[in-house]
């Protein structure tokens, strides 16, 4: 079965960091949802790229930083909220991904079925 764990739109990066850093295969794949440039960026291209322009070491530790934020998120949401505010929180949070991504997508990365998110939906409405 298929789960979605992660989202990304312009000018975000996506990455298994654990596999990218390891230098092992990945469990997960990349599937686009809109007409997209994709850019791809090895892990030796990219230590060539910090060691020739150092400045891009801040770069990469706040797009870091933005994807562990935004995991903790997810998980914090998870377990301290019901699963109606979580989604809430997150369409707050993140009002882009919302209105941009297919809601069976959106149900799978917050751990819904599309019904139940379609309930939730529905309720705010009326």
């Amino acid at each position: 079965m298929e789960k979605t764990v992660q989202f990304a739109i312009e000018n975000w990066w996506l990455a298994d960091y654990a596999s990218f850093s390891s230098q092992t295969p990945s469990h997960f794949y990349i599937q686009a949802v809109e007409p997209s440039e994709l850019l791809a960026l090895d892990f030796a291209s990219q230590e060539k790229m910090l060691a020739r322009f150092p400045q891009l070491e801040r770069y990469f530790r706040l797009v870091h930083q933005r994807a562990h934020a935004a995991s903790q998120f997810k998980i914090r949401s998870m377990y301290s909220v019901s699963r109606e505010e979580h989604y809430h929180r997150f369409r707050e949070q993140f009002p882009e991904f919302v209105q941009r991504i297919p809601q069976y997508l959106l149900a799978s990365f917050l751990g819904f079925t599309p019904e139940y998110l379609s309930e939730i939906r529905r309720k705010k409405i009326s």
